[in-house]
């Protein structure tokens, strides 16, 4: 049973007395920082360029007030998070996000006005401002942009469109989220249970096979039902995509999203290419799944069902001992951190009534790396507690190494250090396991998480880009045409025939990464870059770990792919994809060398 908030050990939360001391101090910055851009608005629009000092001046100030702002949201959304029943502290957070964008439409002139200057002019600047050359890395990824900027006339009309382009993917999620009932079915005690998004997955879990298949029938009969208003909103979604793409004069709408990013599109391309070039080993570990189930018509409703019955239980204490002990192998640096992380408070730890559910790594630059977890005592909380350290570790490197302006790290970047951290955990927990059954349950925990990111994003990514490709060529997306591309795209990742399977040909109209404009991609790149780099860190040279702290130092002081690079990793080429495969077919002939001796009996 869910505890009250102040029955929680002090302990076992975060103390976020370290980024105010009171709620009353809280009050005081939010009235000053409001003060100051209401300030800002009365000087600073139509000045930017009068000369390099006012390029200087007016930059500053507004990274400035972006450092205060970030500071102030931190505090008030953690504060909610802890309990979210809380009034005052959902007014603070209202508050907070008000001040954002209040923000954005301050300094809505900054680019516009920034893109007039030539590039001559600029450099000559340069030369006459010293101080300029620490923002040069920021102005030169403005620069990138100009050719993609449209007249302030022009901008002024996208940015007022902006609520319009967003309708389809909002028509979506309220759409399936609020006013979708789905069926009722029955769960393994067999009884009759509203089945919801939250409670699909654990229904895939079960054991009983008629459970999974009522659920899963269950869930696609909706999709199936409302299929054509699904497929209309993702056709006009993926119409905005291909507008905007057209009207800032990009090829693609996938060039004009990765170029958002500073992401080549080679890394997409050589992604896929990888992808379909091991896609056989996808279809073995079906296969062996098939086997170990003892189930000869294998559907996609027995694709989760955990192969292992062993239960792992880790208390607190345990966790934190493990996650020292294993994390030790970045070196002194970094255990450093990771020991202040535990001592100082910077985890909230244990679920309570009205907390915010799931894990997550928060703070900005001048706070702590606060780390949110809801602990039960399960191996994915110790999972969840190293992977969300791999996070709190890489803010707290970059914010001691650089300064604000280049104090955070690219999205494209960002689940690379938490995920390496996890396959560090996999691999040590292995290397100490003694008994056959753990280690099946081990090797099976880290394949699973393989599949469901490397394979199943991949299978997304490709489909995103094939209705891109489709609607820009003409062809109409109606929902016939979505369901024959899925279906054939299903069959081909996982080799289980599209008619054996009728009903994953919906999966489509479920999937929310279809409307985030090529962002699905990255979860597979991230996670085959950190299985490579887990691989380094663990068997390598005291300087393969000093690179890699390199990377974690970086933040976004440079592009995407050479910061990454500074770690050992090119994403331009299938090395660290080819790598990543190699060790999941390792993985996967040791776990069916544990079939064969019947360890999953």
């Amino acid at each position: 049973m869910a505890k009250n908030r102040n029955e929680i050990p002090e302990k076992l939360t975060w103390d976020l007395t370290t980024i105010y001391k009171t709620d009353k101090e809280w009050e005081a910055e939010l009235t000053r920082i409001k003060s100051e851009l209401s300030l800002v608005e009365e000087t600073d629009p139509g000045h930017l360029l009068d000369s390099a000092e006012s390029l200087l001046i007016i930059t500053e100030k507004m990274l400035s007030i972006s450092q205060q702002v970030e500071k102030l949201y931190v505090y008030a959304s953690m504060k909610n998070d802890q309990d979210t029943r809380e009034a005052k502290y959902q007014e603070y957070q209202s508050k907070a996000t008000a001040l954002y964008v209040k923000f954005g439409e301050v300094y809505a002139f900054y680019e516009p006005e920034f893109l007039k200057i030539s590039k001559e002019v600029y450099n000559k600047w340069l030369g006459e401002l010293k101080k300029l050359k620490n923002y040069d890395h920021m102005f030169e990824r403005l620069f990138a942009k100009k050719a993609h900027i449209l007249s302030q006339k022009e901008e002024k009309l996208l940015a007022a469109a902006g609520e319009i382009f967003e309708s389809p993917s909002e028509t979506f999620e309220i759409f399936d989220n609020a006013d979708i009932k789905l069926p009722m079915v029955k769960n393994e005690s067999d009884e009759m249970v509203q089945l919801t998004h939250g409670n699909y997955s654990s229904l895939m879990e079960s054991k009983n096979r008629e459970v999974r298949k009522a659920a899963y029938k269950a869930l696609y009969s909706n999709y199936e039902q409302y299929q054509h208003t699904y497929a209309k909103t993702l056709q006009t979604n993926v119409k905005v995509h291909n507008l905007n793409a057209q009207i800032r004069s990009y090829d693609s709408a996938r060039q004009a999203a990765l170029a958002n990013n500073f992401v080549p599109e080679k890394v997409y391309d050589v992604l896929m290419e990888a992808i379909h070039q091991h896609l056989p080993l996808l279809h073995r570990y079906i296969e062996l799944r098939k086997k170990i189930l003892g189930i000869s018509d294998f559907k996609m409703y027995d694709i989760y069902t955990p192969l292992s019955n062993l239960d792992y239980k880790f208390n607190y204490e345990d966790g934190v001992k493990k996650a020292e002990e294993v994390l030790a192998i970045f070196g002194k640096e970094y255990k450093g951190k990771v020991k202040a992380a535990f001592e100082q408070r910077w985890i909230d730890v244990e679920e309570n009534i009205g907390k915010r559910s799931g894990a997550y790594s928060g703070g900005s630059y001048d706070t702590n790396a606060f780390m949110l977890l809801n602990w039960q005592e399960t191996l994915d909380d110790l999972f969840t507690l190293v992977h969300e350290m791999g996070h709190s570790m890489h803010s707290a490197f970059t914010r001691e190494n650089q300064p604000y302006v280049y104090g955070d790290y690219p999205i494209f970047l960002a689940e690379i250090a938490s995920t390496t951290n996890e396959n560090i955990l996999t691999e040590t927990l292995l290397k100490e396991s003694k008994d056959d059954k753990e280690r099946f349950a081990l090797l099976n925990h880290w394949l699973d998480s393989f599949r469901g990111t490397i394979f199943r994003q991949s299978q997304f990514a490709e489909f995103e880009q094939k209705i891109h490709e489709a609607d820009a060529a003409g062809e109409v997306l109606t929902s016939e045409y979505l369901n024959s591309l899925y279906g054939e795209i299903n069959e081909k990742y996982y080799n289980l025939a599209a008619k054996e399977n009728p009903e994953i040909q919906y999966e489509w109209a479920r999937i929310p990464h279809f409307y985030y404009n090529f962002y699905v991609f990255q979860y597979a790149t991230g996670f085959a870059a950190a299985t490579f780099l887990a691989e380094k860190v663990v068997h390598g040279s005291d300087e393969d770990r000093q690179k890699y702290l390199e990377y974690l130092k970086a933040g976004s002081s440079a592009y995407p792919l050479e910061v990454i690079a500074k770690a050992g990793v090119d994403m331009e080429s299938t090395d660290y994809l080819d790598a990543a495969f190699e060790l999941f077919e390792n993985r996967l002939s040791e776990l069916e060398k544990l079939v064969e001796k019947g360890v999953h009996l």
